[in-house]
């Protein structure tokens, strides 16, 4: 199994990244260039990468492709596609994305974000973008959220029928599918049947943790791996038995280096305690 986490540190060439890449003894790495980087710089970050056996987990594509707004609607298309050809070229396990929300908030709650219009918006909006890149090394998937599609394996499942694409992957961040009391004490059973359902599909993994508070009604705050309720030994042991092609486990969503440092080594521990190597 791979860990990796964003790169905190300034660097300008592949030598300098992948100094801090082991440094902070990440195997994974979050894409080093921005979508316009010049063809022959993601060329030589694509080179060092693979020199160094370090895996770029993901292209990072956040917008809305369902907004209102028809212009932030198509420029947010533009940037899914930029993003995607860009993880092709680098050679990246995905591109990612949220689905969008129908709200002002480009990653925030709407009551039509639920509704059936929404569901086909999403599913016309991916396969627009898979068509254009036609990728055929790596996936575009949509990062699992509370308040919007895909909410669920079952969601998920059901996007991947409809966008009927085999360009089209997961993207799995547990913590993100806890959106009540009910799934936060039972998210062991919610982390293994997503891995039953949709373990083959998944590309990648975002790794943090949360915490449910006394305050009524519902306050749920994402907090650093380890210190929350995630049950991480479940986590990682479902990630571990998708075989070779397991995906990696980035950090995420931290303020500070030694923030980092502690969740690394929080993972780090709870896998050696259940025997998975990770690389």
């Amino acid at each position: 199994m791979r860990l990796g986490g964003p790169v905190l540190q300034k660097f300008e060439t592949p030598e300098e990244w992948v100094k801090i890449l082991k440094r902070n003894n990440y195997s994974a790495a979050y894409c080093p260039t921005g979508l316009d980087a010049p063809d022959e710089l993601v060329k030589e970050f694509k080179k060092m990468a693979e020199k160094e056996s370090i895996v770029i987990a993901e292209v990072g594509a956040w917008s809305n492709p369902i907004s209102g707004d028809e212009n932030e609607r198509r420029q947010a298309i533009e940037k899914c596609k930029r993003a995607l050809y860009l993880a092709e070229k680098i050679n990246a396990r995905c591109c990612v994305n949220i689905s969008g929300s129908r709200g002002s908030k480009w990653d925030g709650p709407d009551e039509k974000n639920f509704t059936d219009e929404t569901f086909d918006m999403i599913v016309m909006t991916t396969r627009e973008i898979i068509d254009e890149i036609k990728p055929e090394r790596t996936f575009y998937t949509l990062e699992t959220m509370p308040w919007m599609y895909p909410d669920s394996a079952e969601s998920y499942l059901r996007l991947i029928k409809a966008i009927d694409r085999e360009s089209f992957g997961v993207h799995f961040d547990p913590v993100n599918l806890v959106c009540s009391p009910q799934r936060y004490f039972s998210n062991e059973k919610l982390i293994k049947e997503f891995v039953k359902i949709l373990g083959i599909y998944i590309c990648s993994c975002h790794a943090k943790d949360i915490i449910l508070t006394d305050k009524l009604t519902v306050h749920l705050e994402e907090v650093r791996p380890g210190l929350g309720k995630l049950d991480y030994r479940v986590f990682l042991n479902e990630i571990n038995k998708i075989g070779k092609d397991t995906p990696p486990v980035m950090l995420e969503h931290l303020r500070t280096e030694e923030d980092y440092v502690n969740a690394a080594q929080y993972i780090r521990t709870v896998a050696s305690q259940e025997g998975i190597k990770l690389l």
